[in-house]
């Protein structure tokens, strides 16, 4: 039996006997179930539970290759990740899951239980558009993005954790497969739906105009070390229920531009709507969530700028960052880069390599060539257009339009 002095790969009962001896969450000799919970590439997630009272724990453990290729990956991601959610959870107390215990020599991070809240991508499909999700959703990204930036951070301490929280490892993964592929399929793993191939060649790989605008936003994303972004803040890491959220999984964490998670956010929230509208059309209950979900979008778009606008003049104390001029400035240029990487999302999971369910899962193509060109027409719009629109309802006009 091995101890754990050094890394291993667990198996579900070596994390039964981890959270004994190392954790020392259970006690000696109680009885516990262990399963696996993640469906990722490059992480295993498990859930212990105490078959005397219920008590659970979440150990999650980096893997030293990539499941899918067998590529190696360095495990550093996951002292970042544990990192992030302490950061995090200071910043937007409540709005992550507690970590209990990181372990370098392991690799693996443990932290609440949080079973209590739903994947958000999978309660929207549901129809569970909670009315609190745009507050408390801007609230967590405003709360975590302007405090962590320059305009804000003393200068040295900021550059100390920039130097900690380089992730070029899963920074490459984000430059190639968000910011590159979907518009030059050098590496051949675009999966476009058979019948849009065409589409996808005039509107993605042979437009000049579009491959401009997505070079600035690629340049952007590698050079702008802004403010510390979770990297990775799609509805399928956002977990809520009735009462609030909890954001997990930052392991891509790394300075960047902050209108990146800003954007993730906003173009996810656009793939159950289109799901919605091209495969339940005339269903009541449908359509009375897609009017929850542009409400939605439109909400979080106009609550992030203004919040971000009043934590500005909170925050910033430096007499040059103070006039309104400069901070009109900068407020402009984050809620436009904002909406072309929303555009950048919504791109890469409908013609990429790593789609969301709400495309994959439908297999019609009477429904699906239609919607992925909606979808792709949506972003390329966001990404040209992202310095002209300027308002929630403006964003969710658009869409409608493009369904028209």
């Amino acid at each position: 039996m091995r101890d754990f002095s050094e890394f291993f790969l667990m198996s579900p009962e070596d994390v039964k006997r981890y959270a004994v001896e190392v954790l020392h969450f259970f006690a000696p000799g109680e009885e516990t179930d262990c399963v696996e919970i993640g469906d990722g590439n490059i992480n295993y997630v498990f859930k212990i539970t105490s078959k005397r009272d219920g008590r659970s724990v979440i150990v999650k453990q980096a893997d030293r290759l990539l499941r899918s290729s067998g590529r190696p990956l360095d495990i550093y991601r996951n002292k970042i990740e544990a990192a992030i959610l302490q950061l995090e959870g200071e910043l937007a107390p409540g709005c992550v899951p507690a970590v209990y215990n990181y372990d370098e020599v392991m690799a693996a991070t443990a932290m609440e239980d949080v079973s209590a809240y739903g994947n958000l991508r999978k309660e929207l499909a549901a129809d569970r558009v909670y009315p609190h999700l745009s507050e408390n959703i801007s609230s967590f990204m405003v709360d975590t993005l302007l405090p962590t930036a320059d305009l804000v951070m003393d200068a040295e301490e900021k550059k100390k954790r920039v130097k900690f929280y380089t992730n070029p490892e899963l920074c490459k993964i984000t430059e190639d497969l968000v910011l590159t592929e979907p518009y030059y399929n050098y590496k051949n793993r675009n999966i476009i739906t058979p019948g849009n191939e065409d589409f996808v060649r005039q509107f993605l790989y042979e437009d000049e105009e579009l491959h401009t605008e997505v070079a600035k936003l690629r340049l952007n994303f590698m050079n702008n070390a802004q403010a510390l972004l979770h990297g990775d803040l799609h509805s399928g890491s956002i977990f809520a229920n009735e009462t609030g959220l909890k954001v997990l999984d930052p392991e891509f964490a790394f300075y960047g531009p902050m209108g990146y998670d800003i954007g993730n956010v906003i173009g996810n929230l656009f793939f159950s709507w289109a799901n919605k509208a091209f495969t339940r059309p005339g269903d009541p209950a449908a359509e009375a969530a897609v009017e929850e979900l542009a409400k939605l979008i439109a909400e979080t778009y106009d609550m992030t700028r203004e919040k971000l606008e009043k934590k500005y003049d909170e925050l910033v104390t430096f007499p040059l960052y103070k006039t309104a001029a400069f901070k009109a400035f900068w407020l402009d240029s984050v809620m436009a880069d904002s909406l072309g990487y929303a555009g950048t999302e919504i791109i890469r999971r409908t013609v990429g390599d790593s789609k969301v369910m709400e495309v994959s899962s439908v297999t019609d193509p009477a429904q699906r060539i239609p919607m992925d060109r909606a979808l792709v027409k949506l972003g390329i719009a966001l990404i040209k257009r992202r310095e002209a629109l300027r308002s929630g309802g403006g964003l969710t006009a658009l869409f409608r339009l493009i369904l028209a």
